[in-house]
């Protein structure tokens, strides 16, 4: 008889896997959750990441019985909430309107627990971008780390040799804020198979 998942991660994102495997927690199954991401017309950036990783944890709680961790990333500038990069064209508008500023990172995490309790935190980070160039942003572009990002960069890829400046968890920027995701596994009583 096989056994039931434990720890069920609610992502499709390789990062988040191999974040949590820093800190010794290995998910016993990943099933993605398949939603729309479309930001509601007045929800600032937090609200956003929260709802989101909230509705990908109950969505894939739905069908399982284990403990669900979810999460979302918002890259925001300003109130404004930039899209995951898609083409070459959204990366390259997304660097421009980086270029010289700093924006803050907002990872929504999200835990349903066995008896389908929801717990959640939300988490930001503070980036601050050098004046990207034409040559910097096309050099960006070509490195294709944007592909699937939020806001066109990935911290942990090329984009790091632009970056002036971080202010808070580096972990959140690349998708999930470490402290505080093994902080709310403690708090709902999680405790791995194989510890670390």
């Amino acid at each position: 008889m096989s056994q039931l998942p434990q720890l069920v991660l609610a992502s499709a994102s390789p990062r988040r896997r191999d974040l949590l495997a820093q800190i010794g927690i290995q998910p016993d199954l990943v099933q993605a959750a398949d939603l729309d991401e479309t930001p509601n017309k007045t929800e600032l950036p937090a609200q956003y990441a929260s709802r989101i990783a909230a509705e990908k944890a109950r969505a894939v709680a739905a069908f399982f019985d284990g403990f669900v961790l979810a999460g979302d990333t918002a890259v925001a500038c300003g109130r404004r909430i930039l899209p995951k990069a898609e083409t070459e064209a959204v990366a390259r508008s997304c660097l421009q309107l980086l270029s010289g500023r700093q924006h803050r990172v907002y990872g929504g995490i999200a835990i349903v627990t066995p008896d389908r309790r929801l717990v959640q935190r939300t988490v930001h980070s503070k980036v601050k971008f050098c004046r990207l160039t034409p040559p910097d942003i096309d050099r960006l572009v070509a490195s294709g780390d944007w592909q699937g990002k939020a806001g066109g960069y990935a911290i942990q890829g090329a984009a790091a040799r632009y970056i002036r400046h971080i202010g808070g968890s580096y972990s959140n920027i690349v998708g999930f804020s470490l402290f505080d995701v093994a902080a709310l596994l403690d708090a709902v009583g999680y405790a791995p198979a194989r510890p670390l």
